[in-house]
């Protein structure tokens, strides 16, 4: 680690205007590991290298400056633009940072010509519109069908869209408006989405004045079954409306709740729209040591509403639980993000002042039950190292599962496990190829190969590999690990089920020493090796039936060389959807425009194969 005197910083500083701009702290071996922003940037540098620095974290990151390098900005706001930005890119060490939370669901509007309705999870790269988060996949479903009740959007996959010639069972039943095939124009059908959008931005109120004037107006014109749909869209708003509770008088605003314990905080935000709650959620930025709770709070709103974490539309007031820095700066640049007045307050009184307190509550709740779950973790780690009589803290831990129906769509997965609990981040499953159908040795060697064949960076190899099997999995580890060219090797331990497969009855079998172990169903080595191998068994057997279902999914058609997508569509079309094409004759996949006799026999051979 290079001293200060490594770095001139006297020297430095001589070059540093009095502007605004943004800072970027650099280490020895070229990595960013703090980026700041400020409105003078000669003052706030000169801070860091004082004779004497109070804060513990300050002179941890000056003691690895080796370079600092800045932007200069036109005013504070661009500043604070840039230094979310940057934040984003170099994810600094000693910066408190927002994970992107990629494991809740969302409700997706997607950009279509005829936007589709669904359900999202995961990196958002579809383009579209996205609502949410929401606790779980049960409430989005739960919306969804209240959606599907109320606007006749199409929820169906685009492939089934676009191969439909008449309206499919959904129109029958008045949950789509089969925009496939034109049952409804392009116009209307678009009113039916900014309805939807509305809606999902919990403007209810809204949704139903329009409906009204547009009920009527189709009496007045004496369109009366337009007016019946109007009126029975209203009937089930309402219906809907009954069931949420109004909160209060105020518009729209997010509380925000916030807790700090050593480097565990919790985010708690309170999304009030159209004077109701329309959801919250809590979140847990990663925070350095020695970070005060100020710096913490005013690094989450920074990058929760200039990264697009919140999905819900920005309100016009964002009530804070404490005072932070740059309050108007960071208002401002919310404020143009959002393209209207935002406002940064903190209540004391009133309305606001519950919502706040009901913020503060959930986020103090939601700190014990993370702290609870953390020192639990770190019993079971702290057991489990104590059973194996490591001489190390446990890191690192990785275990591996294999998944099959009769030796189709082998999947094996790998799930890995930190000093904290499950890694999702590292989580990785492998398409099983090469190997025999069945061959659970095969697929593990497969498995193992792909995982530490190329392994170049010594910091992810693992304390602990745990192999979901008995002897034989386990002699398939040991030869892999054979010729291991890093010092640092992990520990191979072959977790196999008792012969009844009960909880409890495992039996752990380590290489070293070749012998098993069998630990009390109430040790916590033993609970912490059942999370793990649990994990690898819930992540392969997802994988597996996801493999699975596609392949049961996918049609003979995908498979045929010289077909592709615009045959295949015009096949579809032309003889009325699969089964149509399935029974057919080679004469009349002759008649289908662009399709060969040579193209329309390999075509009836493949479905005669299907």
């Amino acid at each position: 680690m290079p001293e200060i005197s490594m770095f001139d910083a006297k020297a430095f500083l001589a070059t540093v205007p009095q502007q605004p701009g943004v800072y970027r702290m650099i280490n020895a071996a070229g990595t960013v590991i703090y980026v700041g922003k400020a409105k003078d940037l000669k003052k706030r540098l000169s801070s860091y290298f004082r004779k004497e620095v109070d804060s513990i974290k300050t002179r941890a990151l000056v003691s690895q400056i080796s370079q600092v390098e800045f932007t200069l900005t036109h005013s504070e706001t661009e500043a604070l633009i840039l230094e979310n930005n940057l934040i984003k890119e170099y994810l600094p060490k000693y910066n408190v940072l927002l994970r992107d939370d990629k494991s809740y669901p969302y409700i997706l509007l997607s950009a279509h010509k005829h936007p589709r309705i669904s359900s999202h999870r995961g990196p958002r790269k579809v383009p579209g519109q996205y609502f949410g988060p929401y606790p779980n996949a049960g409430a989005v479903w739960h919306s969804l069908k209240t959606l599907q009740k109320i606007f006749p959007i199409r929820q169906c996959e685009d492939g089934f869209y676009r191969a439909r010639t008449r309206p499919c069972l959904q129109y029958q039943l008045k949950l789509c408006s089969a925009p496939c095939v034109g049952k409804i124009s392009d116009q209307d059908y678009s009113e039916q989405v900014r309805l939807a959008t509305l809606f999902l931005s919990g403007k209810n109120q809204q949704v139903i004045d329009d409906l009204v004037q547009k009920m009527n107006s189709a009496s007045e014109q004496l369109q009366f079954e337009a007016a019946a749909a109007y009126r029975d869209q209203i009937s089930a708003l309402r219906r809907v409306q009954e069931q949420q509770h109004v909160s209060g008088e105020h518009e729209e605003l997010d509380a925000i709740g916030f807790s700090l314990q050593g480097q565990t905080a919790v985010v708690h935000v309170l999304f009030i729209r159209d004077r109701k709650i329309l959801g919250s959620k809590s979140y847990y930025p990663k925070v350095p040591a020695d970070t005060e709770a100020a710096e913490v709070l005013s690094a989450f709103l920074l990058q929760f509403y200039l990264s697009g974490h919140s999905e819900q539309q920005i309100p016009k007031e964002i009530v804070l639980p404490l005072e932070i820095p740059d309050t108007e700066a960071l208002a401002d640049a919310i404020s143009k993000l959002a393209e209207h007045k935002v406002r940064l307050t903190y209540a004391k009184r009133g309305e606001k002042a519950q919502y706040l307190a009901l913020a503060q509550k959930n986020a103090a709740i939601a700190l014990d039950s993370r702290q609870s779950l953390t020192q639990k973790m770190r019993a079971r780690y702290q057991a489990l190292q104590q059973q194996l009589a490591l001489d190390h803290p446990i890191s690192r831990m990785e275990c591996f599962d294999i998944s099959h129906t009769m030796g189709q769509a082998t999947i094996a997965a790998c799930v890995v496990f930190d000093g904290e609990g499950p890694y999702k981040q590292e989580y990785r499953r492998y398409n099983v190829t090469g190997v025999t159908a069945g061959d659970d040795y095969g697929a593990m060697r497969f498995a193992l190969d792909k995982r530490y064949g190329k392994l170049s960076d010594e910091s992810k190899i693992p304390d602990i590999v745990f192999i979901d099997g008995g002897q034989g999995q386990l002699n398939i580890a040991l030869e892999q690990f054979a010729n291991w060219p890093f010092a640092k090797k992990p520990l191979l331990i072959g977790v196999a089920k008792g012969v009844s497969r009960k909880a409890g009855l495992e039996t752990l079998i380590l290489w070293d020493s070749g012998r098993s172990i069998h630990l009390p169903e109430d040790s916590l080595a033993l609970h912490l090796i059942q999370q793990i191998r649990d994990e690898a068994h819930r992540f392969a057997i997802t994988g597996h039936r996801n493999k699975r279902g596609k392949a049961l999914l996918k049609s003979p058609l995908e498979n045929i060389a010289g077909i592709g997508e615009k045959r295949r569509q015009a096949l579809l079309q032309y003889l009325g959807g699969l089964q149509g094409v399935l029974q057919a004759s080679v004469a009349e996949l002759c008649k289908v425009p662009g399709i060969s006799k040579q193209q329309a026999e390999k075509i009836y051979q493949a479905c005669q194969n299907k």
